[in-house]
């Protein structure tokens, strides 16, 4: 069975933000939506996209990393991988969280020059909860626009 893969974008980005329209062109069978509003109707979006979905792989970019995660605690038997990109795990909406713990295996990807998200708070939450865990700091900002692209994305969205 292929797995199912999903995008979920940042605070203020859309579907048609250049994460987004990247894994559009290159993963036509990614699911990629638009979410706005507060984060339980952005949860509630996300719940009812996915209701039938299994096998999940998820790509989460920052407020979309923390509804990833999230959504991976809430559905930890639907969910086989997850991809977060500077995922904003510091908010109040994670707290729930944080003494729990998933071995779903999570592939951070963030920027040492994050002024949005802070790399080192959000490394340590993510040693506590995530056991199978692999947290990579890259030579970027927050929005990750030099290293993006150039992730191995095949290999990424794959089981």
């Amino acid at each position: 069975m292929n797995p199912t893969k999903a995008f979920i974008h940042g605070l203020e980005s859309s579907s048609q933000g250049t994460k987004g329209l990247f894994f559009k062109e290159k993963f036509p069978d990614m699911i990629i939506e638009d979410f706005s509003g507060p984060f339980e109707k952005r949860m509630d979006t996300l719940n009812h996209l996915l209701l039938k979905k299994k096998e999940l792989i998820l790509v989460g970019s920052s407020y979309g990393g923390l509804m990833a995660a999230v959504y991976t605690f809430n559905n930890a038997t639907k969910v086989r991988k997850l991809i977060l990109l500077a995922p904003a795990l510091n908010l109040e909406e994670f707290k729930p969280y944080l003494n729990k713990k998933s071995n779903i295996p999570v592939t951070i990807f963030h920027g040492r020059h994050d002024d949005v998200v802070p790399p080192e708070s959000v490394h340590d939450i993510a040693r506590k909860v995530f056991t199978d865990l692999q947290h990579d700091m890259v030579e970027d900002d927050h929005s990750l626009h030099d290293t993006f692209k150039d992730m191995n994305w095949d290999r990424l969205l794959k089981l």
